[in-house]
């Protein structure tokens, strides 16, 4: 069984015998072949391939003695130099592959192939029919007397399926127009923010993931790709250093197959353990049918321990029943051994645009909306969760419709032992205002299955306002929430962010000073800095959050705005202020990334004695508050934050994203009270590793 499988790997690398002409590279030229015309070299090959085994391959007599008949296949490439290799070969008699293999050593040496002018390796499978037969009398297997009692129809069946391998042509990178959204990666999308942000560009950069096909308007990933491209002269080196595992392309289709890791080991200072480490294996399967429809599908398998303050962080995240944990970002944990962690995790969409002004996305993953470091409209710091967006563009205008299925996973709302559903519908509108400017509204509404409800068919209508509709089904029906972005392009290298967003607003209570609890908004800020002072590919970023207390809370505590324990928007929910500053550099392949925050958190005592809700725990009823007014930011706990990162590596393969990296994590938490589950704590966490990288880890609670 293993060696079919190697043989199907294999097999499914070749770029020969096809139908297809590719004006930017040139099969492999025999002498005689030169000269011809370019559209005729191919099958000047592949004759040449066929007469010369028909005149140098003796069958091995023991073949003969048992009258076989049959096919040795034989994969071959003809590498840059023009020298012919056997590369594999599969027969039922070994003396079958030993001729095979003696025979493309007699070969002579030809005019390799070529790619944009220069030298390539070229892979080529082919049927070697036992007994032999002559390259002209291949296609007459039928007799005269046969044909002609047979169809067109069924001449076409017959051939049917061998036109299917006639049809495979070289990989060309057909993902970089496609439409699958590029991984979101906050470091990768730094290297085409400048060109998506230029003053005039009429694109818009909130709701992410982009896809290939809006990308490449304004940035040539195709060439950046080729750029990488190191010099190799194996297969296993071109498969390491610059090409999917697997990669096929045919008429209609294409598809590319490639392994997942992510190997990791390291040092928390902090810990009693004696490291840390994250085991992850995978794959992940990407392809397009036609030019309009692809799908992408990732599996995970991963075990991990990590910081102390992580694993913490995790098993607060505890969601109903056994299992000990959360990964954040990740799903439901089982133990792993004594004190780690596994979590299986699956990823998967369809994409489709039946129009070039609308895409269609169905599947279990998750978005992202703002053009910060953080989204306090709607983030990926949560589980993937199942959703079907509707991207819409035209004009100056972009729609999303994101429609969400949510879970509730805490004991005091499990239903017949089952995790509670919430159901999340967003719509976003970005406009570009002028050449510099860009305006966007946000709303989203949140409720749950009440009543046997559903997903309620009021909220699929992609163009009414959520605040009319939740009155009209009753106030304590579900949880809207509004919002605003902005953003402004003082140069091509310079733009400036915001975000705003308003759970309850009470307008008497703003002009009476006196900082009511109903008063639940926060907002963003933030600049951007392309090729800072001047060095090019240098990257920086300064950007300030603040939430006000019972922020995204409700005082029906299953509306909350959350999934899985974990906030829909901001990593520390609400009753908080930070600072972030990011600088990010790449060359060629290395590349360089800091990040440092300063925050602080307020948190609730739970001692006992005050077991109020101070307003960041999301999940607790707003009901349960100390105070009506005097609210700030920052009460309860006042917990002061610093956390730094410094990471840099190598990016091993560009089209697989695998990147070899090392990083260094220090975090001071100092808050003004002590509790069982708020205490000081410094943490030096030193870490390295191997990753195909494919989505953001978000250690900075």
């Amino acid at each position: 069984m293993i060696r079919y499988i190697v043989f199907f790997l294999f097999l499914i690398q070749i770029n020969g015998n096809s139908q297809e002409n590719f004006s930017n590279e040139k099969p492999p030229i025999f002498p005689n072949c030169n000269g011809i015309k370019i559209d005729a070299i191919q099958h000047c090959f592949d004759a040449n391939v066929s007469n010369l085994i028909y005149e140098r391959f003796n069958v091995p007599q023991k073949v003969k003695n048992d009258e076989y008949k049959g096919k040795l296949v034989v994969l071959f490439e003809v590498d840059t130099t023009g020298t012919f290799k056997v590369i594999y070969t599969d027969a039922v008699y070994n003396e079958l592959k030993e001729e095979a293999k003696r025979v493309f050593k007699t070969f002579p040496k030809i005019i390799p192939g070529t790619y944009n002018g220069r030298n390539t390796f070229k892979q080529y499978s082919i049927p070697i029919q036992i007994p032999l037969v002559k390259h002209e009398q291949q296609t007459k297997d039928l007799t005269a007397e046969e044909k002609e009692d047979i169809s067109e129809l069924e001449k076409a069946a017959k051939q049917e399926y061998d036109k299917l391998n006639e049809s495979i042509g070289a990989y060309t990178n057909n993902r970089f127009s496609s439409e699958l959204n590029i991984q979101f990666i906050h470091s990768d999308y730094a290297k085409f923010d400048r060109a998506i942000n230029v003053i005039g560009a009429n694109s818009h950069t909130a709701s992410k993931p982009f896809l290939y096909s809006e990308v490449s308007k304004y940035y040539d990933l195709e060439e950046e790709q080729n750029r990488l491209k190191k010099e190799t002269k194996t297969w296993a080196g071109r498969k390491l250093w610059n090409e999917h595992l697997i990669q096929l392309q045919g008429k209609d289709y294409w598809f590319t197959i490639d392994p997942v890791l992510d190997l990791q080991v390291g040092k928390d200072t902090d810990a009693e353990f004696s490291s840390t480490y994250n085991n992850t294996r995978g794959f992940v399967v990407q392809g397009g049918l036609g030019k309009k429809f692809n799908f992408y599908s990732a599996v995970f398998e991963s075990q991990g321990r990590f910081a102390d303050y992580v694993n913490r962080y995790a098993e607060s995240l505890k969601a109903f029943g056994p299992d000990p944990a959360i990964i954040p970002g990740r799903g439901i944990a089982k133990r792993f051994k004594t004190d780690s962690y596994d979590y299986p995790v699956a990823e998967a969409y369809l994409s489709y645009s039946p129009a070039e002004f609308l895409n269609i996305q169905f599947g279990h993953g998750k978005n992202f909306i703002g053009d910060g470091y953080r989204s306090l409209l709607l983030s990926d710091v949560t589980s993937p969760h199942p959703f079907l967006k509707l991207n819409t563009k035209f004009w100056k205008l972009k729609y999303t419709n994101t429609f969400m299925w949510m879970k509730d996973v805490r004991d005091e709302v499990v239903q017949d032992k089952a995790f509670l559903t919430k159901y999340v519908a967003n719509h976003y509108l970005s406009w570009n205002v002028s050449k510099r400017f860009n305006l966007g509204l946000f709303e989203s509404v949140l409720w749950t299955n009440s009543n046997d409800r559903g997903f309620d068919v009021n909220y699929l209508n992609p163009i009414i306002f959520y605040r009319a509709i939740e009155f009209e089904t009753g106030q304590g029906a579900g949880n809207a929430l509004l919002g605003a972005t902005a953003k402004y392009k003082f140069t091509d290298n310079i733009n400036a962010y915001s975000q705003f967003i308003l759970d309850e607003f009470s307008l008497s209570d703003i002009k009476g000073g006196d900082k009511s609890w109903k008063n639940k908004y926060g907002y963003q800020i933030g600049i951007k800095y392309y090729n800072a002072f001047k060095v090019d590919n240098l990257f920086l970023q300064l950007e300030y959050n603040r939430i006000r207390p019972y922020t995204y809370s409700h005082n029906t505590i299953v509306l909350n705005y959350a999934h899985n324990n974990q906030p829909l928007a901001h990593l520390w929910g609400a009753n908080f202020s930070e600072l972030i500053l990011i600088g990010r550099y790449r060359l060629n392949r290395w590349f360089a990334d800091a990040k440092f925050i300063f925050g602080n958190r307020g948190f609730d005592f739970n001692n006992g004695t005050d077991d109020f809700n101070y307003g960041g725990d999301i999940y607790r009823s707003e009901n349960h508050r100390p105070f009506d007014t005097g609210v700030e930011v920052g009460q309860g706990i006042d917990a002061k934050i610093f956390y730094g990162n410094l990471q840099a590596g190598y990016i091993v393969n560009p089209a697989s994203n695998l990147k070899l990296f090392t990083d260094i994590t220090i975090r001071n938490f100092d808050p003004n009270a002590t509790t069982t589950s708020t205490f000081k704590n410094n943490t030096v966490w030193f870490n390295f590793g191997l990753r195909t990288d494919l989505f953001n880890w978000y250690f900075d609670n």
